[in-house]
C-alpha cells in the first residue's frame, strides 16, 4: 500500500505530521509532498524522520541534482503509489486541482495521477461554505474523489464551523478501508432508497421525519466501491452524491415509489434504507393555510408501501428493508420480514442516544428469513454498510446455489 502524501499550506500541516505516522502504522509506505506554502508551518525535516525518505518539494531538482530526472519526477511519483491523499487540502489546491492547473509538484502529480485520490480539506469556515470552493468540491466529487469532510469546531482563526482537518486516526482508517475495497459485487446491480420523503400540507408546510440519509448513502458509496452498479433513489438530504453513483432525487413517497418501480427491472438487489412517510395530504390546497385560533384538523391518507410491492414483484432479486423502532425491535423487524417478502431487515432503535436518525453511528440487528439474527455492536454507519453487504453477499450466494 504506497501512499503520496500532499500537504497543503494550512495551521492544519502539522497534523499531516500526525498522519503520515499513523498510515505508516496500519502499513503504507509514505511519500510526502509539500507545498511551498506548507513549509512555512512544518519542516521537511520533520516528514523526513518520520518516513525515512526524501520529502519532494520541488518541481525541478535544487543544488545542482539531476535536472532532467525531476522534471519527469511527478509522472514516476504518479505511476509508482496506489492513492494520491492531500491534507490539508486547502482551498488554494482544490481550486487548482478542480481546473487543472498544474503549478508546482503536487499540482502536476495530480494531473498525472490515475489512482485514487482523497481530499482531506481544511480552512476557515467561511471559505469552506463559499460557493466557489463547494464548485470545486463538486467537480472533484463528479471525478470520483473521495473527500473527507471536515470537522467542526473551534478553529485556528477564533471562528466555530466545519473547516477543521478530520482527525489523522480517522483519515488513515479511511485511506486504508478504501484502498483495500474488495470488488465482490461486481455485476451486480443494486437499487437503492436513501433518506426521508416530505408529503405536503399545503405549498410551504409538509410532513416528513429526522432521517438525515447518512446510512444509505454509507451504503451506495460501500457497494459502489466493491463494484455494483449502484441506483440510488434518494429523497431530500444534505448530502454530496455519492461517487460513482447514479443519483436519482425525489420528494414525496409517490415519487419514490414510481422511481424504485421504474427502475426495478435490472437491479439484482434491492436496499430499501428509505424512511417513507407513512401518510400524506390527498388533496394539497393550492393557497396557504392561514393561522387562526381555530384546531387545524387534517385527514391524511396511507402512502404508497413501496417495500411490500417490490416484495410482491421481487421475482429473483435479493430484498432488503429497514425497520426504525422504538420498542420491540426484533419482533417488529420479524414482522417486516415476513409482511413484505424480504430476505432481509436491518433493525434499529431511533430512541437510543447516539445512533439511528442524524447520527454518524448506527446499531442495528440483522433479522433473516433463513438465519439467525445478527447483532451489529454500535459503529460507524460506513462499517455497519459493509458489514450489512457482507451479509447481503451471503444471501445472494445462498439464493445462487440455491437456484
Amino acid at each position: 500500500m504506497r501512499v503520496a502524501l500532499g500537504v497543503g499550506g494550512g495551521i492544519a500541516a502539522y497534523k499531516a505530521a500526525e498522519l503520515a505516522r499513523a498510515l505508516q502504522e496500519r502499513g503504507a509506505a509514505v511519500q510526502v509532498i509539500m507545498t511551498d506554502a506548507a513549509r512555512e508551518f512544518v519542516t521537511p525535516l520533520t516528514f523526513a524522520a518520520l518516513t525515512g525518505k526524501k520529502v519532494i518539494t520541488s518541481l525541478f531538482a535544487q543544488g545542482g541534482g539531476d535536472v532532467l530526472a525531476s522534471a519527469v519526477e511527478h509522472i514516476h511519483v504518479a505511476q509508482n503509489h496506489d492513492a494520491l491523499l492531500v491534507a490539508p487540502a486547502t482551498a488554494d489546491l482544490l481550486a487548482k486541482f478542480a481546473h487543472g492547473l498544474a503549478g508546482d509538484f503536487l499540482t502536476a502529480t495530480y494531473l498525472a495521477f490515475t489512482g485514487r485520490v482523497i481530499l482531506a480539506p481544511a480552512m476557515n469556515t467561511n471559505m469552506w461554505q463559499h460557493p466557489a470552493t463547494q464548485a470545486n468540491l463538486a467537480t472533484l466529487r463528479a471525478r470520483g474523489h473521495t473527500i473527507i469532510e471536515p470537522d467542526a469546531g473551534l478553529l485556528a482563526c477564533g471562528t466555530t464551523g466545519p473547516g477543521r482537518l478530520a482527525e489523522p486516526e480517522r483519515i488513515a482508517d479511511e485511506v486504508v478501508r478504501l484502498l483495500t475495497a474488495r470488488h465482490d459485487l461486481d455485476g451486480e446491480t443494486l437499487l437503492l432508497t436513501a433518506g426521508p420523503t416530505q408529503e405536503a400540507l399545503d405549498p410551504v408546510r409538509y410532513i416528513t421525519n429526522r432521517s438525515s440519509g447518512k446510512m444509505g448513502y454509507a451504503l451506495a458509496s460501500a457497494a459502489a466501491r466493491r463494484g455494483a452498479r449502484v441506483i440510488l433513489v434518494s429523497g431530500p438530504t444534505h448530502l454530496p452524491p455519492p461517487p460513482g453513483v447514479e443519483l436519482i432525487r425525489v420528494r414525496t413517497a409517490v415519487e419514490m415509489r414510481d422511481a424504485v418501480m421504474s427502475h426495478l427491472e435490472p437491479a439484482t438487489i434491492v436496499i430499501k434504507s428509505a424512511a417513507v412517510a407513512d401518510y400524506h395530504v390527498k388533496e394539497v390546497p393550492q393557497q396557504k393555510t392561514k393561522k387562526t385560533a381555530a384546531r387545524w384538523t387534517i385527514d391524511l391518507d396511507p402512502t404508497p408501501d413501496i417495500l411490500a410491492e417490490v416484495g410482491r414483484n421481487k421475482g429473483g432479486r435479493l430484498l432488503v428493508g429497514f425497520a426504525a423502532e422504538t420498542q420491540n425491535l426484533v419482533a417488529e423487524g420479524r414482522r417486516k420480514l415476513e409482511t413484505k417478502n424480504c430476505d432481509m431487515v436491518v433493525a434499529n432503535l431511533v430512541s437510543q442516544e447516539g445512533t439511528g436518525f442524524e447520527s454518524d453511528e448506527n446499531e442495528v440487528v440483522l433479522v433473516m428469513r433463513a438465519a439467525g439474527n445478527v447483532a451489529l455492536p454500535r459503529n460507524s454507519k460506513s462499517a455497519i454498510a459493509e458489514q450489512i453487504l457482507d451479509q447481503v453477499l451471503k444471501l445472494r450466494l445462498a439464493l445462487h446455489e440455491a437456484s
